[in-house]
């Protein structure tokens, strides 16, 4: 297996990470009916879908892919999520500037650029039902696999299981942060859709990242 990934599979990534996001659309507005505005699935759409227009004729390294992103949903998603996730592909792109290809402790690093991205804009911490319950045991995946000397398929796969487990987790979590903290207890029993989306888009990542091997 190939011990780096390139500017080739960021662009893959993103756009297939816009497939899956199409696909469970209806899902993430569904959840964030639940405990938010109902929006959650269209704007990650649009947003997604604005991003690999943009990236059509290709880019020059994965920061920059990873920065258009960032820059898109800023400018394109409305909602918490457009902030949120906008900072968290910015600084993503940040952490690996300079790095024509990433090794494991690359995705370490774009994980770990994009959840102090979602932690310093969002203000949040685990435990408080919002997708950095998904980022953090992501992130901690992700360190073990690089520390043990994985590829980096690998340690995105881990941080992705890891991301999924934590989105569940969120389910009997009482929201304490953003919109759905207005609902007190009736926010107990539903799934976080920042996280649930949080777990697609690492999902995608690892998918990639496994098909660029």
């Amino acid at each position: 297996m190939s011990d780096t990934l390139d500017t080739a599979w960021a662009l893959n990534w993103i756009r297939t990470a816009q497939e899956v996001i199409s696909e469970h659309r209806m899902e993430l507005i569904d959840l964030d009916r639940e405990i938010g505005d109902g929006d959650h699935g269209e704007n990650m759409y649009r947003g997604f879908t604005k991003t690999v227009e943009k990236l059509a004729d290709g880019t020059d390294s994965i920061a920059s892919a990873l920065g258009t992103l960032g820059k898109t949903l800023l400018a394109t998603v409305g909602g918490a999520a457009g902030p949120l996730y906008g900072t968290a592909f910015r600084e993503a792109g940040k952490a690996v500037e300079g790095q024509e290809t990433i090794d494991a402790n690359g995705v370490v690093a774009i994980i770990q650029g994009a959840l102090d991205g979602i932690v310093k804009r969002g203000k949040a911490t685990t435990g408080e039902k919002t997708m950095v319950d998904a980022w953090t045991p992501a992130l901690e995946a992700a360190k073990a696999a690089a520390a043990a000397g994985k590829s980096p398929a690998e340690a995105f796969k881990v941080a992705a299981e890891a991301a999924a487990a934590g989105a569940e987790e969120t389910i009997p979590m009482l929201a304490t942060k953003g919109r759905a903290s207005y609902l007190g207890e009736r926010s107990i029993g539903h799934k976080d859709p920042g996280a649930t989306s949080t777990s697609y888009i690492l999902a995608v990542a690892a998918d990639t990242a496994e098909a660029a091997q």
